[in-house]
């Protein structure tokens, strides 16, 4: 591997507290995209939950996770690598978001992204509801086309419609996305899949579109390493993006978040599972749905903090593949 100097890393912990300074990913230094000269990921939260349905608070949840990421460290034991020593990565705020206007806002994200994609940064993202993945991905895919995803959750957000015709819900990011030719179907795998729906009829859509979908049952049945070696499979060789929302895991491990759905995966399994899509070509990556109000105790948070790092070192240690 060609080296390339590292110029940005987190807050020494031997000489400055995990509970000191000001609050960033990871403790990574915090700037303005224009500022980030030579980074290679960029950590980003989108504090908005204007697509959520039913139980809000969403918009909470990139605050918490940056706090609760002081808990991470620099290297990962399972992997064998420090993320920071593979590549330049930096907190890059909060994309603009306006409260109480949908599509106003999905502009305003993608708009965001699309700069730190043309400055050649790969985002890693923490929401907010699942519908910022939609303007994420847009952006993503005016640089690299049509993208692969790796999605892990309890809803496949393949629906159509809300109340009536309104198209753009924390439900229907995916559906938007194959639409617009932004996501693959075929390169498209959804892990986790479980809980009542409204219709016999709500999963046609996607499967007819080539998703594969894995549902709790077909994951409990094979185990987390052959579902992942399936994934790869789908995914194969070209950019793929990660999508983890947090109703993927059993409520016990993560009640903070809006749809909850019980029977879930274990935190541990999620873990393993991230950990063996390294060697992907994985452009990006989002941990959405924490939503701080319905767990006052920030273990949710934690959790979302934690699979971001499981996240962030796949996708150092790819961007270090590329630069063999």
């Amino acid at each position: 591997m060609s080296e390339k100097e590292i110029v940005y890393k987190p807050l020494p912990s031997e000489k400055i507290p995990r509970y000191a300074g000001i609050s960033t990913f990871m403790r990574l230094p915090c700037m303005e995209v224009a500022e980030a000269i030579g980074a290679d990921i960029g950590l980003i939260g989108v504090p908005w939950d204007g697509g959520t349905t039913n139980r809000p608070g969403a918009r909470h949840g990139p605050r918490q996770v940056r706090e609760m990421s002081a808990l991470m460290r620099n290297y990962h034991p399972a992997l064998e690598l420090s993320p920071y020593a593979l590549a330049n990565c930096v907190d890059l705020g909060d994309a603009p978001v306006n409260p109480i206007c949908v599509d106003t806002t999905l502009k305003m994200i993608e708009g965001f992204y699309r700069d730190v994609v043309k400055r050649g940064v790969a985002p890693l993202s923490a929401g907010g509801d699942h519908l910022v993945s939609l303007p994420i991905m847009r952006a993503l895919a005016e640089r690299h086309g049509p993208l692969g995803m790796v999605h892990f959750d309890a809803h496949t957000d393949t629906w159509d419609t809300y109340f009536g015709d309104f198209k753009y819900t924390h439900g229907t990011p995916f559906r938007r996305a194959i639409e617009e030719g932004v996501l693959d179907p075929r390169r498209t795998v959804q892990i986790g899949i479980r809980g009542g729906v409204y219709d016999a009829d709500d999963g046609a859509w996607g499967l007819e579109q080539g998703i594969r979908v894995i549902t709790i049952e077909e994951y409990n049945d094979l185990g987390p390493q052959a579902v992942i070696e399936e994934a790869r499979r789908v995914v194969g060789t070209r950019p793929t993006y990660v999508s983890f929302d947090v109703d993927a895991l059993d409520p016990v491990y993560a009640p903070g978040t809006g749809t909850p759905e019980i029977g879930g995966l274990t935190t541990f399994d999620a873990q393993k599972m991230l950990r063996c899509l390294r060697g992907l070509n994985v452009i990006g990556g989002d941990v959405v749905e924490v939503s701080p109000p319905f767990d006052p105790s920030g273990n949710t948070a934690l959790v979302g903090a934690t699979l971001m790092f499981e996240i962030l070192c796949v996708m150092a240690d790819a961007i270090a593949g590329k630069r063999q």
